[in-house]
């Protein structure tokens, strides 16, 4: 008899622990995410009795979140600003990945390790540099501000990211264009940028993450109520808790703020990690 199935029951069974603590941790963060969607339902007496719905079933607590805590203006704020960077960082970024992944020119490999010594760098170290340039220069409490810092920040990681999706990409592609008479940009644009579209994809929902919940740039240069994205709104928001004491609508707040990137992640974590491991294969 053989003994191969034997020695993978054994492996199997090494793979148990591991296994169980990936169970617990699901089952430990899908109660604590269901305990605060329900709170955002209940009331604040219900709340502290530790008996959620007693007191009855209140959707007005994500209507209150909205208009009275002005929630509904920090989502509005963050769409904007997440959804121009992400486009921003795209139409900067993917030209110039193409350029440093496809051509050779004295300088490349340095441009390359500038960008990847910029992932190193944290942003808090470069805050109060900027601060002071920019009040200088009386551009703070700016949506074109935020949105070309956040452009900025995301920029390096997203061009370290995309050079390995367009060095995977055979160059038969730009020599049968180049045949056809198709120049170089118009060749990076519509044959060679939609081929990258997994690795673009991936980027941009990690940039769309990124940007969503960034909180210390928007708190040093969007000091306005009606400029600041969530991270922010909500910080605020919680500190008010301290005097109206509207539990219920903190948590209705911050299902709000959540929601988008929880259901980003759910519908399209295939494409992240079919974006992730094709990026990863040298092709």
């Amino acid at each position: 008899m053989s003994n191969k199935p034997l020695a993978g029951r054994k492996a199997d069974s090494t793979l148990i622990p591991g296994y169980a603590v990936v169970v617990l941790w699901c089952l430990f963060t899908v109660v604590i995410i269901g305990w605060i969607v329900a709170a955002s339902f209940s009331t604040t007496k219900a709340i502290f009795a530790g008996k959620i719905f007693s007191d009855g079933f209140h959707p007005e607590n994500y209507i209150k979140a909205l208009i009275t805590h002005k929630v509904g203006v920090y989502f509005v704020n963050s769409i904007i600003y997440t959804l121009t960077t992400c486009f921003g960082v795209i139409l900067v970024s993917a030209p110039a990945a193409y350029i440093l992944a496809r051509y050779a020119f004295k300088g490349n490999k340095l441009i390359q390790n500038t960008f990847v010594a910029a992932l190193g760098i944290p942003a808090i170290m470069i805050i109060m540099p900027l601060f002071a340039l920019i009040t200088r220069l009386n551009l703070t409490n700016s949506r074109g501000l935020l949105v070309f810092l956040y452009i900025s920040i995301n920029m390096p990681f997203t061009v370290f990211f995309m050079i390995a999706f367009f060095q995977n990409i055979s160059f038969s592609f730009e020599e049968a264009a180049s045949i056809d008479g198709c120049g170089p940009i118009r060749t990076f644009w519509v044959i060679i940028l939609p081929l990258a579209q997994p690795g673009i994809i991936t980027v941009t929902i990690f940039n769309f993450i990124t940007v969503w919940n960034e909180y210390f740039m928007a708190l040093i240069f969007a000091n306005k109520t009606n400029l600041r994205p969530v991270a922010v709104g909500l910080y605020s928001m919680i500190q008010s808790m301290r005097y109206t004491g509207d539990w219920a609508g903190m948590f209705a707040a911050v299902v709000i703020v959540f929601l988008p990137t929880f259901l980003l992640y759910i519908f399209l974590s295939e494409k992240i990690i079919a974006g992730v491991t094709s990026g990863a294969i040298k092709g």
